[in-house]
């Protein structure tokens, strides 16, 4: 039973392969077509997905897509006749774009089968299906209370369920405008990020804050009922009128309260700071609230969320330390890029009723290369270049000697963290190399922090954490007496978005890290994706090369060969000679 799953409606486009319950592989559009959260019709994940598999078209027997347009129709239809000044807004979005989208499924599925008789079922999934009950099935737990949130998805914008086998009870939803997403949206573009697209900015900024300042007048802007529902005060928001220009999230009696907006490149400003801090804070408290209503309902150990929401990673930390779950599961593609996936497997288990057999906790399902198509791609740009049997060995003392490499090795992660196939890695006992990364090679804000993938050994020596986090989704403390080891992965509250790497899951990864260790006592790397700050992280050789020549890398590391950049410059006429590297025959 072959199944293509599909994520096309809204944002970050993928496809994936499932065949009798396993997930052969899993691509983003935006790797391919180096648009970040691509909204365009993944034809190019689909083709790569397909020959990674070693299918053709014709082989798919169910397609799976994670939206049906038709999905509480009545809800939204309701709400547009009761909001006359969002009825234009309405119907560019809820028909015009919802054709388009339509539009570009059925074209591409009628260029590849002659009619709908010949081609594969199509199934249309409701969104937060393909969320919370989509994750259960492909989660490390046989029972489990189910929670999905975020912006909006047919109107929904909360979901809480309990999943058992291949059985999903819903306790209830909520609905737009009543939506935690959308209040985030809100603080995100209040600090000047693009909403939909920057709220781990804002994540990231609210440590630089007060909460305290604004919390009190926050806290009357969400309210959680007896059943989980959320209710938002949309008195201080202008969102639910549809309409998505600068700043339009915010009614006057927001910006009254909680001063000016910054717009994009203007200075942040303490108030900026101290509302995402509170915001943050808020958000925190409200979802704890829904989990122990969840807890009571389920009493059972585990928790699966999913959803944009999802993967705000300081919640998630606050969920494992505060509630009552023991664990949570969150899938590394845990936005509506993992929805390809979901649709896939609640067709599978939750519709089609086969036996779980699969869990999600191997992220690396994209593409890969050989070292002779690196090897190929190396001399075709005319690059000098060294081979390295122990590539980790060598990988390692850069490290050890501060030097910023570009990491690609094995298969591409999915989801929106780079998880040790396309990574950025650094020595974070250096207490300048945040401020370094940030400014030469990422380009981005100075605020913002880096993560640290450890070995799972040597969690407990470092990070206050009592479970794993193989995707680098939960937020944790570093231990105080290890802060000043690990500087440059330590945000100013003293927390970690740690990564715990084990050896059977990616065992190059693993070997860096170790070597290191075994060289510095400490077995920690910075770890960040591997592009620049608005593009999608490197999916081939030739995007790792480009992003390496561009940037402030010091070495690339590309399966068993080494690019280093010549940093010394001996006298004035070196200053006229182009960028250089070492060379070695090999």
């Amino acid at each position: 039973m072959v199944i293509l799953g599909l994520n096309y409606y809204f944002h970050d486009s993928t496809a994936c392969i499932v065949v009798d319950g396993q997930l052969v592989a899993a691509i983003e559009e935006e790797r391919l077509n180096r648009d970040k959260h691509t909204k365009k019709f993944p034809e190019k994940a689909i083709d790569r997905c397909l020959k990674m598999a070693n299918l053709t078209i014709k082989d798919i027997d169910h397609i799976a897509v994670s939206i049906k347009p038709t999905h509480n129709l009545g809800k939204k239809l309701r709400y547009a006749i009761s909001n006359p000044k969002s009825l234009r807004h309405f119907i560019s979005h809820e028909f015009v774009h919802a054709y388009r989208k339509q539009k570009s499924f059925w074209r591409w599925f009628n260029d590849a089968y002659t009619s709908k008789k010949d081609g594969p079922q199509v199934h249309f999934i409701p969104h937060h299906f393909a969320h919370a009950p989509g994750s259960f099935f492909v989660s490390p737990y046989k029972e489990a209370a189910l929670l999905g949130i975020d912006g909006s998805g047919e109107w929904a914008t909360a979901m809480l369920g309990f999943g058992k086998d291949n059985e999903i009870q819903t306790f209830g939803e909520s609905f737009f405008p009543n939506s935690l997403g959308s209040f985030y949206e809100a603080v995100t573009s209040f600090c000047g990020f693009i909403t939909n697209y920057d709220e781990g900015k804002t994540m990231g900024l609210a440590p630089m804050g007060d909460p305290n300042v604004f919390k009190k007048e926050v806290e009357k802007i969400v309210r959680i009922d007896k059943n989980g529902g959320i209710h938002i005060d949309l008195s201080y928001f202008r969102y639910q009128n549809l309409n998505y220009g600068k700043h339009s999230h915010l009614s006057p009696k927001f910006i009254q309260i909680f001063g000016e907006p910054r717009s994009p490149g203007e200075p942040i400003k303490k108030h900026h700071m101290d509302v995402a801090a509170a915001f943050q804070s808020v958000l925190e408290d409200r979802v704890l609230e829904i989990c122990e209503i969840l807890y009571q309902k389920t009493k059972t150990d585990y928790l699966v969320i999913s959803g944009g929401v999802s993967l705000n990673s300081v919640m998630n930390g606050r969920i494992v330390r505060e509630s009552k779950f023991k664990d949570i599961y969150v899938m590394p593609a845990a936005g509506d890029n993992g929805t390809a996936i979901g649709a896939a497997y609640y067709l599978y288990n939750g519709m089609s009723k086969k036996p779980r057999n699969f869990v999600h906790l191997n992220p690396y399902v994209g593409t890969s290369y050989t070292n002779e198509e690196i090897e190929k791609t190396l001399k075709a740009c005319k690059l000098h270049y060294l081979y390295h049997e122990d590539i980790c060995e060598e990988a390692a003392s850069l490290l050890e000697n501060g030097k910023i490499i570009g990491w690609f090795q094995g298969i591409m992660e999915i989801g929106p963290r780079a998880l040790g196939s396309r990574s950025i890695l650094a020595n974070p006992a250096f207490p300048d190399m945040k401020d370094k990364i940030n400014s030469e090679v990422k380009f981005r804000e100075a605020y913002r922090p880096f993560a640290p993938s450890a070995i799972v050994e040597a969690k407990d020596q470092f990070f206050d954490l009592d479970v794993e986090a193989p995707f680098m989704l939960k937020v944790c403390n570093v231990l105080k007496d290890q802060q000043r080891i690990i500087p440059a992965v330590t945000h100013v509250d003293g927390s970690a978005r740690l990564q715990t790497v084990r050896k059977e899951l990616h065992p190059r990864y693993y070997d860096v890290i170790k070597k290191l260790g075994d060289k510095t006592g400490v077995p920690v790397v910075l770890n960040t994706s591997f592009n620049i700050q608005g593009e999608p992280v490197v999916e081939s050789p030739k995007d790792a090369i480009r992003c390496f020549f561009s940037t402030g890398l010091d070495a690339l590391v590309i399966g068993n060969f080494i690019i280093k950049k010549k940093t010394a410059i001996n006298n004035s006429e070196d200053l006229q000679e182009e960028p250089s590297v070492e060379f070695s025959q090999h």
